[in-house]
């Protein structure tokens, strides 16, 4: 990109006097060419009649005619350069008047502008002398009025904003005071749920444990009735919820280490348990125990919470006189834990393994069990596929195996 040619002032002077002589020069010279060319007709002309008349009296006449004619046209060469020279000097003196007061006007801007940069300045009209610039002046002079104006307003503004950034501040830090302090008041709480859970929990298997004993004792002496039946279904199932309060209290401060499990074995001991609770309900259980050992590696207390929720959750919401078909298969490396039973179709999959969901509200429970199934699956690598319809509902476990 080409860049402007700038001019300065002083060159726009220096130019304009030059192009103001030259004009002059060639004035004076088209002048002094004209009054050579009328001596040169004059002298023509008398050389002409000199001719015609030729004796030594003409002769002597024509040389002084020739003599005066000379006289004359050098001094009108110097009139006419005196003349061109006079003239020069006044076009220029004229436009070196102009330009000074043009140039007085021109600094007068030039400063206002500067010292209006820094502060508040106002042009005096009397000090300008051209009327286009006395009209700029009271343009200029409204427009420092207008930032001035504009600068008021922006300071208020500014100290409007400043004295409402401060208000917010403090409320701000009123706020996050009393934030801080319900955080302080809420980590006490939970710390104090989390001591009473564990104190709950830890207090409560010894009379569950002893309820039980006391069952298994007694039916070995006497006949199992309906209400004792009740009792031990009722306790069983509080053991099963105490079993998900002590491994949701204790799983981030207690290391579960895993072991070998003989799976058809486990199945064949946490059915037996729950199938009091299954009768109750009016369900039982088909389960058909593997003839070949099937082991898999991992805590017993997490196969545990995940056999125990969906064996509880297959009685919770099984249709009455229904069976809940309990398989368990070898397919490749894999073992697969099936539970099938015909039940009402889950509306939503993917819910059910979310905190405090439950398909049937009316159902008893909080909703916590099949989140910490999932939780624990993640966790242990095991897949889970879930299928439902109105014919059938199957929870399926897919776990590595182990060999023999």
């Amino acid at each position: 990109m080409k860049k402007k040619n700038i001019v300065t002032i002083k060159q726009a002077n220096i130019f304009t006097t030059i192009v103001i002589f030259i004009f002059t020069i060639i004035f004076a010279f088209l002048l002094i060419e004209e009054n050579y060319l009328d001596y040169e007709k004059t002298l023509l002309k008398e050389m002409s009649l000199s001719k015609e008349k030729v004796n030594i009296e003409q002769s002597e006449k024509y040389k002084e005619t020739q003599k005066k004619l000379k006289s004359i046209l050098i001094k009108n060469t110097i009139a006419i350069a005196t003349l061109a020279f006079i003239l020069f000097a006044i076009v220029l003196g004229l436009y070196k008047i102009l330009n000074h007061i043009l140039q007085r006007d021109i600094q007068v801007f030039l400063d206002f502008f500067k010292e209006t940069a820094h502060k508040e300045y106002m042009l005096d009209p009397d000090k300008i002398f051209f009327k286009d610039f006395k009209t700029m002046v009271g343009y200029a002079n409204n427009m420092v009025d207008t930032i001035s104006e504009q600068k008021k307003t922006l300071k208020d503004l500014n100290q409007n904003l400043e004295e409402k950034v401060k208000q917010k501040t403090l409320n701000l830090q009123v706020t996050n005071e009393k934030l801080r302090k319900e955080k302080e008041f809420s980590e006490k709480i939970l710390d104090a749920q989390k001591k009473f859970l564990r104190y709950t929990v830890h207090e409560t298997n010894t009379p569950l444990s002893v309820i039980l004993t006391s069952i298994e004792l007694y039916t070995m002496q006497h006949p199992k009735d309906k209400h004792l039946s009740k009792i031990e279904v009722a306790v069983k199932n509080i053991f099963s919820i105490y079993d998900d309060l002590s491994y949701l209290v204790k799983k981030d401060q207690v290391e579960y280490p895993k072991s070998m499990v003989d799976m058809g074995d486990y199945l064949d001991f946490r059915i037996s348990f729950f199938n009091d609770v299954a009768q109750m309900s009016k369900v039982s259980f088909d389960y058909k125990k593997p003839q070949n050992s099937l082991h898999i590696y991992i805590n017993k207390t997490k196969l545990q919470r995940i056999v125990d929720n969906t064996l509880t959750n297959a009685i919770k919401y099984t249709l009455a006189e229904q069976v809940i078909d309990v398989t368990l298969k070898q397919s490749g490396s894999n073992l697969e834990f099936s539970v099938a039973s015909k039940s009402k179709a889950i509306k939503d999959i993917d819910k059910v393994f979310h905190a405090y969901y439950r398909e049937e509200k009316d159902r008893e429970g909080f909703g916590l069990g099949l989140q910490m199934v999932r939780n624990i699956c993640d966790e242990e690598g095991i897949e889970i596929k879930v299928s439902s319809d109105e014919n059938i509902t199957v929870f399926t476990y897919i776990f590595k195996m182990i060999g023999d």
